[in-house]
């Protein structure tokens, strides 16, 4: 079992960076037709509508935040396994949780539990400043790499315990929590500006609901909304000893 901040290794398949210019140009076309597609099909289909939400998801090369970049299913329905016993999100996932903090573009985002960085690169693009925490230091890496190759000067990635949110660039208009939580962390309330809203799978192990924290005149409302299964939150405020 892996300590905290250290994981097994996955070694990134960067050849498609050594291709020459047609194939890299066919292959480009095949993966923007493959967003489209995920797009059209998993998102708009299943009744995602904020259009800034669908054009950043349709925007952002999904599969550049993958261990191989060339893994065939990249903009398949489903989660992906990354390292560190973590996965990137399915797209809808992505998609609901995103549209569920009904981002303006002033805000400043922070997101709990880094993993491969994709959902951070989806938060970049709608909202004016992202800070996101990761427990695993070799997957920050990772992500913070990968971010800055896209020109996402806007996420800061962390390495911490994101169950205590991150106090030093509180307070945050939005808060998104992409693990399963077993409660709502006293840090994410008390770091979250009045008016601001928190999205969180909420729940146990094995089974969570997906929740709307809304935050106004110091009182704490919650909305749900549908089933879902993430990866356990560990940390102070989550569950340990994983």
């Amino acid at each position: 079992m892996p300590s905290p901040g250290a994981c097994s290794h996955i070694m990134r398949d960067d050849s498609k960076f050594r291709r020459g210019r047609g194939e890299e140009n066919e292959e480009a076309a095949a993966r923007r037709e493959e967003r489209r597609r995920m797009v059209e099909r998993q998102l708009r289909g299943r009744g995602i509508k904020d259009p800034r939400v669908l054009a950043a998801m349709e925007r952002i090369p999904r599969h550049r935040f993958l261990p191989n970049p060339d893994h065939p299913a990249a903009y398949g329905d489903h989660p992906i396994p990354l390292s560190c016993g973590q996965t990137i999100s399915q797209p809808y996932m992505v998609a609901l949780m995103t549209e569920c903090l009904r981002l303006t573009g002033d805000e400043r985002v922070l997101e709990i539990g880094t993993g491969s960085g994709y959902q951070a690169a989806v938060l970049a693009e709608l909202a004016r400043e992202v800070y996101t925490v990761e427990r695993f230091a070799e997957l920050a890496a990772q992500a913070r790499s990968v971010l800055e190759e896209l020109g996402y000067g806007n996420v800061h990635v962390v390495v911490g315990d994101g169950s205590e949110g991150y106090a030093e660039a509180a307070p945050y208009d939005r808060i998104i929590v992409t693990a399963a939580a077993p409660e709502i962390a006293p840090p994410w309330l008390s770091q979250l500006k009045e008016g601001g809203r928190l999205v969180l799978p909420l729940g146990d192990r094995w089974g969570q609901t997906l929740v709307v924290v809304t935050k106004r005149g110091g009182k704490i409302t919650q909305e749900s909304l549908c089933g879902c299964v993430f990866v356990p939150l560990v940390g102070k405020h989550g569950w340990r000893g994983e």
